[in-house]
């Protein structure tokens, strides 16, 4: 099995501390990831809490300040990932949840876009990928918040310039209502078992802990998963996924979604 990396929430008020640390360890294995950037953060859960922006240490280092500060300009430091070999993918335009819908993909039951009209979707998009292109990064790639969309997303996708989603279930990238799907892990220790495919590891380094690090370099060292860099997966060529093949995807993102509930209480994919 191949499996790439996407991070999600990246933004120029995020917890870098955690980021750079995340980075180190792609950097030690040499993975390239898919990085969701939001053109334009209004989500406030999103943003580094004070603590976290000075440093914060835990154990024989607490007290002490080790900064850990944003790059001078954001977007700049964005192209330089891309132009390193990081892909780069819209994660919604504001994300902000504005509706309590799961979509086609029901991983969470609210959406930033799923469950809008078409034309307020279509301007959303529009709006995201100007400020993209404003800032001189171009992509292809969309990524929503949440996982969530519906039939208006996908039409407004194509209408605005978007070809690809990083999202859905399967072994590989597949073809769908005329835009391209690189699924996700429905579970890991099941991904890890495979032994043909590809699939992609979703991590939130606004949320990585040290422990979350050991954790990540141990599935990074194993001799078993072979872990490639996104841009790898995107050259993969995909199959067209029929009607049975959407009814079972949709089966088991509401099924996660559901264990998910009965095991945190939250039931959240972001």
């Amino acid at each position: 099995m191949k499996i790439a990396v996407r991070l999600d929430d990246i933004t120029p008020d995020m917890d870098w501390e955690r980021f750079y640390r995340f980075k180190a360890l792609l950097d030690k294995y040499q993975i390239r990831p898919l990085i969701g950037v939001v053109p334009d953060n209004g989500d406030e859960n999103l943003k580094a809490k004070a603590s976290q922006a000075a440093g914060e240490n835990t154990g024989a280092d607490a007290g002490k300040t080790k900064a850990f500060p944003p790059p001078e300009d954001f977007w700049c430091y964005i192209r330089q990932l891309k132009e390193e070999g990081w892909c780069v993918a819209m994660h919604g335009f504001r994300h902000i949840y504005t509706t309590k819908k799961g979509g086609l993909f029901p991983l969470n039951n609210f959406s930033e876009f799923a469950g809008l009209p078409f034309e307020t979707q279509r301007e959303m998009l529009k709006r995201g990928r100007a400020l993209l292109l404003e800032k001189g990064i171009e992509t292809g790639l969309f990524m929503a918040p949440a996982h969530s969309f519906d039939a208006n997303t996908l039409k407004a996708l194509r209408q605005t310039g978007f070809c690809a989603l990083t999202d859905g279930f399967g072994d590989g990238p597949y073809e769908w209502r005329g835009l391209c799907f690189y699924p996700i892990s429905f579970q890991l220790s099941r991904t890890f078992r495979k032994k043909a495919g590809y699939s992609t590891m979703v991590v939130h380094t606004g949320t990585v802990s040290e422990k979350d690090l050991a954790k990540y370099e141990g599935y990074f060292s194993r001799k078993d998963v072979q872990w490639i860099s996104y841009d790898e997966y995107l050259e993969q060529p995909p199959k067209k996924r029929g009607n049975s093949g959407r009814i079972k995807e949709l089966f088991m993102a509401k099924g996660k979604y559901l264990i998910g509930r009965l095991r945190s209480g939250s039931g959240v994919f972001g």
